[in-house]
């Protein structure tokens, strides 16, 4: 192949192999691939039955010489993919065999928090405690998937401290939006499938707000209150120059056998 160094090119290069189980539970070679692919067209390919390489394009027919001539080549390439790669089937399948027995259903929670905006909320939906960590979330509105477009955010998959996985997915709405929004949540290892509405019950503080806002007017207004008889009172028992400050208490009429005397402070 002709080319010069100023030339991109990309190669590409798949291996693998496919088996089925046996009765017994053991895996049974029923093919293998192994091939290239030159500038995102097929190029080169073993044959694994008649152990040939087998040129898909004229570019390659002179690799196709000379690898058919290397026998060691093919006799790896055989072996490879009806042995080697079969065990690593096995062990690969037996992690996922034992991921399906220990599947953990998560708990799935839809609810809105304070935005920035006063205007408006975020809906967030949570997926925790589920194990794998494989799991399919969607955030609709009348039905319809929203997308990033749609300013849906997410964390993506996290681990938990227990070993379990979490995701969050937010976007952010209108309080004044009447839409149907729900929450989906599709765990194919534990085989749920679980669909959560959106009630239009406002952020939980936003209520506790206005509580908060008028425990705060009322404690003021107690403080002001004590102050001001605090200070009335003051005023009453503070009487410069053995003088009463104010003259209803000056003197206290007493009855005695018909006659007053007057009591003087």
């Amino acid at each position: 192949m002709r080319q010069n160094d100023t030339d991109t090119h990309v190669l590409q290069w798949m291996h693998g192999c496919e088996g089925e189980t046996n009765d017994d539970g053991s895996m049974k070679f029923v093919r293998g691939m192994d091939m290239y692919n030159y500038d995102g067209n097929d190029f080169l390919a073993f044959d694994d039955n008649h152990q040939i390489w087998v040129a898909a394009a004229t570019a390659a027919e002179e690799t196709k010489r000379k690898w058919d001539e290397v026998q060691v080549l093919k006799e790896y390439t055989k072996g490879y993919l009806e042995k080697e790669c079969m065990e690593w089937m096995n062990k690969f399948r037996g992690f996922g065999q034992e991921q399906l027995e220990n599947a953990t259903r998560p708990t799935v929670h839809l609810f809105t928090r304070k935005a920035k905006v006063e205007a408006n909320t975020i809906l967030t939906c949570l997926a925790t405690g589920f194990y794998p960590k494989d799991i399919i979330m969607q955030i609709r509105r009348n039905g319809r998937v929203l997308t990033k477009e749609d300013g849906v955010e997410t964390t993506g998959v996290r681990p938990n401290n227990d070993d379990t996985f979490q995701r969050k997915d937010h976007v952010e709405i209108l309080k004044s939006d009447v839409s149907t929004y729900t929450c989906e949540v599709n765990h194919p290892a534990s085989h749920l499938h679980v669909e959560k509405k959106w009630d239009h019950t406002p952020f939980k503080n936003e209520g506790n707000a206005a509580l908060i806002v008028g425990l705060v007017i009322l404690g003021l207004v107690a403080v002001a209150v004590t102050l001001l008889v605090l200070k009335l009172t003051t005023k009453l028992l503070d009487c410069p120059d053995n003088k009463s400050c104010n003259p209803c208490l000056s003197s206290v009429t007493t009855s005695e056998s018909g006659k007053s005397h007057p009591l003087i402070f």
